[in-house]
């Protein structure tokens, strides 16, 4: 046997060696197993429920100054919508105080002069009030009674046969990849890949540190083994439990929230598993410059989850960020995680955008890795 060879031999029994320890230090450890499997779970059911896009019943005030059947048709038109909830008056001081309190989000008056302007064709017959504290809910508000006005105004010019609204085209959106228009089938994907970061980091944050107060890391420093088997043999155990905590997840996505799945299970492994590979040398990076499990513990939380969670497209758009801060995205594994799994749920395997993902996880990984290996002591000094 040549020398390359036995060396090669050796290196890998020891790197069999290394997996093994660190395989049974998770088994005999609940909380590792806790981390991987119950940790995903909670979080997961947690965004699917807790945390949704979708528009809510919105209680408002309607405030009719002259009945007319013009007028009680529109409140009709307001009661009957499943994003209201009205509760009428005469003035619009009896609506004020609650709109101040928050116990209401808006209020629509209706003039006395109502139903002739609206036949006048004046633009704006109806006036709507909504509480700027919180500007999403305003502009929904407004953008659903703009709505229903210009449906009412419709069904008035048909049944009176009037021409109310001249209407040159008609718009009919059609939504190609999210078609129930359901914010879970987007949140929930993001989700995972903020979850996965988090657990990868958290996994391997306290290898390194547990062996440097265990006192045990004196004594593997003492062993022949390199730092690319030392890597390999710390990394191993992880990747495996990150990938059981993938494919819980996916399932969980899938058959408990409905989300579709119409990408290839092939890629959806190749994409997680460098994703994987990029939160785990991230996790192992920080354990290898602290030597204090609590430290780690803090350092890859807050620089797992929150990078992840504001750099991913996942909540906040990147584009609508300062330049500064969108190239700061492009170093951010969850960037390229969260595009490919709502790709690969909702529209399926698209080459253009999963590759283009795949490239930047490659990057990021290997130069985890890479760094974690260059910082990695081999001495006690």
């Amino acid at each position: 046997m040549t020398e390359a060879a036995k060396k090669s031999r050796d290196g890998w029994r020891r790197i069999r060696a290394l997996t093994r320890k660190e395989t049974l230090q998770v088994l005999r450890d609940p909380s590792n197993l806790v981390v991987a499997v119950v940790l995903p779970l909670i979080l997961l059911f947690l965004f699917g429920y807790g945390v949704t896009f979708d528009p809510r019943r919105f209680d408002i005030g309607l405030v009719v100054e002259q009945p007319t059947p013009e007028s009680g048709s529109f409140t009709a038109a307001l009661a009957n919508s499943p994003i209201f909830g009205i509760e009428t008056a005469r003035d619009r001081r009896a609506f004020e105080a609650d709109l101040i309190a928050g116990d209401i989000k808006g209020i629509v008056v209706l003039p006395a002069d109502f139903a002739d302007r609206a036949y006048r064709g004046d633009t704006a017959p109806i006036q709507v009030i909504v509480d700027g504290g919180d500007p999403n809910t305003a502009e929904l508000i407004r953008t659903y009674v703009q709505l229903l006005w210009a449906n009412w105004l419709q069904q008035e010019s048909i049944s009176r046969s009037l021409p109310l609204l001249p209407v040159l085209a008609k718009a009919e959106p059609q939504m190609w990849f999210n078609p129930e228009v359901s914010s879970r089938n987007y949140l929930v994907p993001g989700s995972v890949a903020i979850i996965l970061m988090l657990i990868g980091a958290l996994l391997t944050a306290l290898v390194v540190a547990r062996e440097w107060e265990r006192g045990t890391m004196e004594a593997l420093l003492a062993t022949p083994i390199g730092i690319a088997e030392l890597l390999i043999g710390k990394l191993a155990p992880y990747f495996a439990l990150g990938m059981i905590s993938m494919l819980i997840s996916t399932l969980t996505a899938v058959f408990v929230f409905g989300v579709p799945f119409r990408g290839s299970v092939g890629l959806l492994s190749l994409v997680s598993a460098l994703f994987m590979l990029a939160a785990l040398g991230q996790g192992l990076f920080i354990s290898t410059l602290a030597r204090n499990q609590l430290v780690a513990a803090q350092a890859s939380i807050m620089s797992a989850f929150l990078p992840a969670f504001y750099f991913s497209n996942f909540v906040f758009e990147i584009n609508s960020m300062p330049i500064a801060l969108q190239i700061v995205s492009y170093a951010v594994p969850a960037r390229y995680y969260v595009s490919s799994l709502q790709t690969l749920f909702l529209a399926g395997d698209v080459p253009s955008v999963v590759f283009a993902d795949i490239a930047g996880l490659v990057a990021i990984s290997g130069g985890s890795i890479l760094l974690t290996a260059l910082t990695t002591r081999t001495r006690l000094d």
